[in-house]
C-alpha cells in the first residue's frame, strides 16, 4: 500500500470510517500536506487521530533510521573504493590528482563522520529513554548536570553585574535596565552557552521529530491525553503537556495571586532571587535588608527528574501538578525541559499560533506536525490572539510609572536606555491625545466626547502624530531590555511600601520620592462617586494591591507590536465612552492568514480537524489561500456518523402550539407572544423527552429576560414541575458544579420519578461555556433546543470592518458577498457547536429542535453538518412535530424495555 498502512493499532476493532480516517490522515503526514479533516463528534476522533498520527511517527523514524543506515553503508563503500582508485588512476584534469582527490574524499568523510555522530546521538537518546522507562536511578548523572547549569548562571550572572554595577550604589540595581548596545547584544551570552562540548547537553537539546498537537481549552487537552493513555502507544510514547505557570504552578505562595501577570511577575522575581542567592553563597557581600524569597519548587536535580518522569509516562496535568507537589518540582519548568526529547506534545492554540508565545515555551516547528484540533473557529481564534485593547486609565498608569521610573534613574540609565524610554512616552502621551485625553491629569475626571472610530494603522500613527517613530526599533528594544518587568517591579517595590509610609509621615526621602505614583496609582482605581478610603494602614496597604494589579506596560508592548502588521491587515478602533479612562484604543486583525503562514510554512505538515469544518470553502479562502498555500497541497477528509439513521431526530418548528410564527429577530423576539410561545414549546417537550434537556439562547441577555418573564408568568414553575431548572453560570469556575448538580438530578430522576419530576433542563448560551467542550452523552442530553438564529451583532464596527475587508480582498462565490457570508457562517458554526453536544457515542440518540422558520431556507440546511441535514425535517405547524418527537421516545423505550 503506497504512503500508507494496511492497519493501525487500535485499542479496539475501529469503526470502517475510523479506518478511512487514519489511513488518509497518515498519508496526508507523510507526503507533507495541509489537511482539513471532518469527523463528528462521537465518532472517535481523537483515538483516530492518535493511532494514525503515532503510527507515522513511529514509521517515519523508522525509515529515516533505515535511510542514514543505507547512506552510512554507501559512504564508506565509496571512501574505501576511492582510496583503491586514486592509488592506481592517474587524473588528465587541470588540477594535480591529490587536490582533486582530497576535495572529493574530504566531502565524503565528512558526510559519513555526520552520519555516524547522527546515528550515536540516535542510539543515546534511545538508551536513556529506555533507562527512564525502566526507571533505572540516574541521579549521578542528574546531579552533575544540575552543578555545571548553576555554575552556567553564577558565571552569568557574575558578567552581568559587572558590566551594570556602579560603586558604592548597589540600590535597585535589579530595577536597572542594562546598557542597551545593538541588536546583536546577545550574541556574546549564546557564545557561552554554545560552547558546551559535553554530549548529553547536546542530546538534551536537540529537537526530535515530534507532533504538536492544540486545542482551545485545557478540558480538551486533558481529554485527549486520558485517549492516549488508553491508546496502544500508552507505554512507549513520551508525551509532554505544556500550560501557563497560572495552569502549573504549585507554590501555594504565587499560586493564591490569581492573576496571570501577577503569577508571571513573582515567578520571575523568584528566579532572578535564586541565582543572586547562589552568587552570595559563593562568598559575595550581602546588601543588607530583608532576605529574599526564593522557590523550593525550583531545584536543578528536581527538574531534572520530574522531566525524566514525565517523558516516561504518560500524563495530564492534574496528575503533572500532583507528581510536582510530591516531588517538590516545577511542573512548569519541568515541562518545558522535556519538550526537545518528546515525541507529542500538547497544549493550548496559543502556545503555537502565537510567535513571542512559541519562542518562550521553547516550541520549535521547523520540519515538525501541526495538530490543531476543534479548528472550526481557527480563524476567530487567531484573530483573538492577535488583537489587542488599551484603556485611558492603562495609558495613563503607563505614561505616569515610566516618567517615574525614568526621573529616579536618569543618573543611572545609558543615554541610549533614556533615548528610547522617551521615545516609548512620546507614543504613549500621542495615544492619550488622540483619545482626548491631557497627559499627566486623573483619567477619571477627564470627559472625552463619545463615539467610535476606525482607521487603518498608517492613518492612525498621523492621526495620534506618532508616525516618526521606528516602532520595529522599539519593538527590538521592549525584548531586549525588559523594561516592562522592570518597571512592573519599581512599581511593586515602591506603591506598596509607600503607602504604608506615607500614612505615618512624608518626611522619609524615598517616600517623597514615589508617594507621587502611589497616590496616582490610587486615584486611577478609585471611584469618584464612592465614599473616601479609610486612612487606616491597612485598608491604604490592600488598596495599593488592588490597585497595582502589575503594571500595564505589557498590554502597552502588545500594542506597538500589533501596530507593526501591515496597513492594511489590520484597523485601529478609537471607542470614547465618555471619560478618558473608559475609552480605549484597540487594534484588530483582519488578516489572521498573515501569522498562520509562518506556521504553514515551517511545519513539515499541518492538520486541521474538527466537528464541524463546514464551509470549508470560506476557511480555505480566508486560512489558507491567503496565506500562500497552493491547492495541490491541501487534502479534505469529511465522514458521516456512527449513529444508525433511526436514532436522531432532527426537526426545524416554523410555528408553536397556538399556531404563534417562530421569527426570533432582532425585532420580534422581545414580544411577549413570542416569549410565551417558546414557553409553552418547551412545557410540551418536557412532557414527552426523559432524561435531560438542553436549550440554547442566542445570548446571555436574552437569556436573562425570557426566563424573567417565565418568572413573572409563571412558565417557568410549570416548568419546574416536569424538570428542575438549571442555569449555565457566567463564572467559568462554577461550571463543574452546575454539570454535576444537573447529572445527579437526571441519574435520581431515572430511579425513582414518583415525584413527578423526569429530569433536569439546562439553560444555556450560544458561545457559552456548554456550547462547546462539554459532552451531553445519553440521558444527559436527549434533546438539544435552539431558540432562535445566534447571529452575530451587525452593527459592531469590528464585524462591519471585517466584512468591508472581506469583501475587497476575497472572491465573490454564488451570488453572496464574502462579508454576508461570514455572517451567516458564523451563526451557524455556532449552531453546529452546539448541536453537535447530544451524540457522543455509536448507541447514543437523542432528537434536535431548532426553533426558528430561518431554519428552514434550504441555504441555511444547507450549512448543517451532513449526518444532520439529511435527516432533518421541516414542520409548518406544531402538531405534526410534536407526534413525531412523542413517537421518536416511545419507540426507545420500547425497545429499552
Amino acid at each position: 500500500m503506497e504512503n500508507g498502512r494496511d492497519s493501525f493499532p487500535f485499542p479496539y476493532k475501529p469503526y470502517d470510517i475510523q479506518e478511512q480516517f487514519m489511513t488518509a490522515l497518515y498519508s496526508a503526514l507523510d507526503q507533507g500536506k495541509v489537511g482539513i479533516f471532518e469527523s463528528p463528534t462521537g465518532t472517535g476522533k481523537s483515538l483516530s487521530l492518535i493511532c494514525g498520527a503515532l503510527s507515522w511517527l513511529v514509521d517515519h523514524e523508522e525509515k529515516k533510521r533505515q535511510e542514514a543506515a543505507a547512506l552510512l553503508q554507501e559512504g564508506e563503500a565509496s571512501l574505501s573504493t576511492s582510496a583503491a582508485l586514486s592509488s592506481s588512476s592517474s587524473s588528465a584534469s587541470a588540477e594535480p590528482d591529490w587536490i582533486t582527490d582530497f576535495v572529493q574524499k574530504k566531502a565524503e568523510r565528512d558526510l559519513v563522520s555526520k552520519l555516524k555522530e547522527e546515528e550515536l546521538k540516535r542510539k543515546k537518546r534511545e538508551e536513556r529513554m529506555e533507562m527512564i522507562r525502566n526507571n533505572i536511578n540516574l541521579k549521578y548523572a542528574s546531579k552533575r548536570k544540575s552543578c555545571e547549569e548553576d555554575e552556567a548562571f553564577k558565571l552569568l550572572h557574575l558578567s552581568k553585574e559587572e558590566q551594570t554595577a556602579t560603586p558604592g550604589d548597589q540600590e535597585d540595581e535589579e530595577l536597572i535596565v542594562a546598557e542597551y548596545e545593538s541588536d546583536d547584544e546577545s550574541k556574546s551570552k549564546s557564545r557561552f552557552f554554545g560552547g558546551e562540548d559535553e554530549d548529553d547537553e547536546e542530546l538534551v537539546e536537540e529537537h526530535v521529530t515530534k507532533i504538536y498537537y492544540c486545542s482551545r481549552t485545557h478540558s480538551q487537552l486533558a481529554q485527549f491525553v486520558h485517549e492516549v493513555q488508553k491508546s496502544p502507544f500508552s507505554t512507549n510514547i513520551s508525551l509532554v503537556t505544556l500550560g501557563s505557570r497560572q495552569n502549573l504552578c504549585v507554590n501555594e505562595e504565587v499560586r493564591w495571586l490569581g492573576s496571570i501577570q501577577h503569577i508571571n511577575d513573582r515567578c520571575m522575581e523568584m528566579q532572578k532571587n535564586k541565582h543572586e542567592k547562589q552568587h552570595h553563597e559563593d562568598g559575595a557581600k550581602r546588601k543588607r535588608g530583608q532576605p529574599k524569597s526564593v522557590c523550593p519548587y525550583n531545584k536543578a536535580l528536581a527538574l531534572q527528574q520530574m522531566r525524566d518522569e514525565v517523558l516516561g509516562t504518560v500524563q495530564d496535568i492534574e496528575q503533572l501538578l500532583k507528581l510536582g507537589k510530591e516531588t517538590k518540582a516545577c511542573p512548569y519548568y519541568s515541562t518545558r525541559l522535556a519538550v526537545p526529547p518528546a515525541q507529542l506534545v500538547v497544549l493550548p492554540y496559543q502556545m503555537v499560533l502565537h510567535e513571542a508565545t512559541r519562542r518562550a515555551a521553547g516550541v520549535q516547528l521547523k520540519g515538525q506536525v501541526v495538530i490543531i484540533d476543534e479548528a472550526h473557529n481557527l480563524s476567530d481564534t487567531l484573530s483573538c490572539i492577535h488583537s489587542t485593547e488599551l484603556s485611558g486609565a492603562q495609558l495613563c498608569r503607563a505614561q505616569s510609572q515610566l516618567t517615574q521610573y525614568a526621573d529616579r534613574y536618569k543618573n543611572r540609565l545609558k543615554a541610549k536606555n533614556l533615548m528610547y524610554i522617551k521615545q516609548i512616552l512620546f507614543v504613549i502621551e500621542g495615544l492619550i491625545r488622540v483619545l482626548g485625553g491631557k497627559v499627566g491629569q486623573n483619567p477619571q475626571s477627564q470627559t472625552t466626547q463619545a463615539g467610535t472610530e476606525m482607521y487603518t494603522i498608517n492613518n492612525f500613527l498621523f492621526k495620534a502624530q506618532i508616525d516618526n517613530i521606528n516602532l520595529f526599533k522599539l519593538q527590538r528594544y521592549f525584548e531586549k531590555s525588559m523594561i516592562s518587568r522592570k518597571l512592573g517591579g519599581f512599581v511593586e517595590k515602591y506603591a506598596g511600601s509607600s503607602v504604608t509610609l506615607h500614612t505615618h509621615s512624608s518626611s522619609n526621602k524615598e517616600n517623597r520620592r514615589t508617594g507621587g505614583l502611589n497616590r496616582y496609582l490610587q486615584t486611577l482605581n478609585s471611584n469618584p462617586s464612592s465614599a473616601p478610603v479609610p486612612s487606616a494602614d491597612q485598608q491604604g496597604a490592600s488598596e495599593a494591591d488592588k490597585v497595582l494589579s502589575a503594571s500595564p506596560m505589557m498590554q502597552v508592548e502588545g500594542f506597538f507590536l500589533a501596530l507593526t502588521n501591515s496597513n492594511t491587515d489590520g484597523r485601529v478602533v478609537l471607542q470614547k465612552q465618555g471619560t478618558l479612562s473608559e475609552s480605549s484604543v484597540k487594534f484588530l486583525l483582519l488578516n489572521p492568514a498573515v501569522h498562520f503562514a509562518q506556521v504553514l510554512k515551517e511545519c513539515r505538515a499541518v492538520i486541521i480537524a474538527g466537528g464541524t469544518m463546514q464551509p470549508v470553502s470560506d476557511f480555505k479562502q480566508e486560512l489558507l489561500f491567503s496565506a500562500g498555500v497552493k491547492e495541490e497541497r491541501i487534502t479534505e477528509f469529511s465522514c458521516g456518523h456512527v449513529i444508525p439513521p433511526e436514532n436522531i431526530l432532527p426537526l426545524v418548528l416554523c410555528a408553536g402550539p397556538s399556531g404563534q410564527e417562530l421569527d426570533f429577530t432582532f425585532q420580534n423576539r422581545d414580544s411577549p407572544q413570542m416569549m410565551d410561545e417558546t414557553g409553552r414549546i418547551l412545557s410540551n417537550i418536557c412532557n414527552v423527552v426523559p432524561g435531560g434537556v438542553v436549550c440554547f439562547f442566542p445570548s446571555y441577555e436574552y437569556s436573562r429576560r425570557i426566563v424573567s418573564h417565565w418568572e413573572a408568568s409563571g412558565a417557568l414553575t410549570r416548568l419546574g414541575n416536569k424538570k428542575k431548572i438549571f442555569q449555565e453560570p457566567k463564572k467559568a469556575n462554577q461550571v463543574e458544579q452546575v454539570l454535576n448538580e444537573f447529572s445527579r438530578c437526571i441519574q435520581r430522576s431515572a430511579v425513582d420519578s414518583s415525584r413527578g419530576v423526569t429530569g433536569a433542563i439546562l439553560f444555556s448560551v450560544v458561545g457559552g461555556k456548554m456550547s462547546e467542550g462539554i459532552n451531553f452523552s445519553d440521558d444527559l442530553g436527549r434533546c438539544v433546543v435552539m431558540v432562535g438564529m445566534p447571529y452575530p451583532n451587525i452593527k459592531s464596527p469590528e464585524l462591519q470592518e471585517k466584512m468591508s475587508y472581506l469583501d475587497k480582498h476575497l472572491p465573490h462565490s454564488h451570488g453572496k458577498n464574502p462579508g454576508q457570508a461570514l455572517v451567516e457562517n458564523l451563526c451557524m458554526k455556532a449552531v453546529n457547536q452546539s448541536i453537535g453536544r447530544a451524540i457522543r457515542h455509536r448507541g447514543d440518540y437523542s432528537s434536535i429542535v431548532l426553533c426558528d422558520r430561518r431554519y428552514a431556507r434550504p441555504a441555511t440546511l444547507s450549512k448543517l453538518p451532513a449526518w444532520i441535514k439529511n435527516r432533518t425535517n421541516t414542520y409548518s405547524s406544531f402538531g405534526p412535530a410534536f407526534a413525531a418527537l412523542r413517537k421518536f421516545f416511545l419507540e426507545k423505550r420500547q425497545k429499552q424495555e
